[in-house]
């Protein structure tokens, strides 16, 4: 997994992560592990990788190891991509004159300008997001959104595309932006291989709310403890679990259940536990060598087409497609 391709012909793309100091390592090598697998997974003709600061030099992550810088802010003039990622150190960052005007003249002129996290300030304060979709950490959203008005900002997306731009959630969220780049640079197919390698998904489901959704559901709490009978219903899948028996469980009317609930959720009910079997079925098609059949009669779906409906319904893909991209080998 180098930084270019083995035997790599001309017209490499190039990929420079723009770094500053107290940047977020996570939010960098998480996308940069992903370009250097397209590479050794076949993608032609491949990504240069570049790291490049404000200068060359040792320069301090938030954690882990330090860093020795090659290139300076010449190496954004090349760019195919530019990628910014998070961090601590983003404020200080959104002081540096010549950093930040690098990055307006590079959005200018290179082919996507991308972010991880809470390097979506440091591209706002260029004034590339003016105007535009964009997202970061759900902690620092609104404040996006405050210092930066004129910049719509979504708050549950994992990344968010906008023309050229991209922008991404925290943390792991880098990695599925890097992803999509290269499924639209060499398709589906690298792109796939990359996600197995990684172990992640090549589209992972739901927002920001990057929990599990029994511990999502378990985790919140309302009249009538509805937390606790999430843990209930998650420990037993297979039953038929009605809107009666729900409500006998809490101590509520049907009717009185059914609108609680779903104003501390969210979701109706039976939203709410159909999530859950998505879930677990979703867990043992991963996980295990059980038949399709078996994994819908123990997570509660009546019948295989009612499971394929589910998945579809809350993931956009197959019970099929789950077990060819991600499955247990046999």
């Amino acid at each position: 997994m180098t930084k270019k391709p083995p035997f790599a012909p001309t017209g490499l793309k190039r990929v420079v992560f723009l770094v500053y100091p107290d940047h977020q390592p996570l939010d960098l090598v998480g996308p940069l592990q992903a370009f250097a697998l397209a590479n050794r997974e076949g993608a032609t003709p491949g990504y240069e990788l570049i790291i490049a600061a404000g200068s060359r030099g040792r320069l301090e992550a938030s954690v882990g190891p330090t860093l020795l810088i090659e290139h300076g802010l010449e190496a954004l003039q090349n760019a195919d991509t530019l990628i910014i990622p998070g961090g601590p150190g983003v404020q200080a960052a959104l002081r540096d004159t010549n950093l930040v005007n690098a990055v307006r003249q590079a959005a200018r002129s290179t082919r996507r300008v991308c972010t991880v996290c809470t390097g979506a300030f440091l591209l706002a304060e260029s004034g590339a997001l003016s105007g535009k979709k964009a997202t970061t950490h759900w902690r620092n959203c609104a404040d996006l959104a405050s210092r930066f008005p004129d910049i719509d900002v979504l708050n549950d997306p994992i990344f968010v595309r906008d023309g050229a731009i991209w922008t991404s959630a925290g943390v792991t969220a880098g990695i599925d932006m890097a992803l999509a780049l290269v499924e639209e640079d060499y398709g589906q197919t690298i792109a796939a291989r990359v996600a197995r390698n990684l172990v992640v998904y090549l589209r992972r489901p739901g927002g920001q709310a990057q929990f599990s959704e029994p511990l999502a559901l378990q985790q919140q709490s309302g009249p009538g403890d509805y937390g606790r009978l999430m843990e209930l219903v998650e420990a037993s899948l297979n039953r038929t679990w009605s809107i009666g028996e729900l409500a006998r469980t809490v101590g509520q009317s049907p009717r009185t259940f059914q609108r609680r609930f779903t104003e501390a959720f969210g979701h109706a009910p039976a939203s709410a536990i159909e999530r859950l079997r998505v879930s677990r079925a979703r867990l043992m098609l991963e996980t295990t060598m059980a038949t399709p059949a078996t994994v819908a009669a123990r997570c509660g779906f009546r019948s295989q087409e009612r499971m394929r409906r589910a998945f579809h319904r809350q993931l956009g893909v197959t019970p099929g497609w789950i077990r060819e991209h991600f499955g247990k080998a046999p």
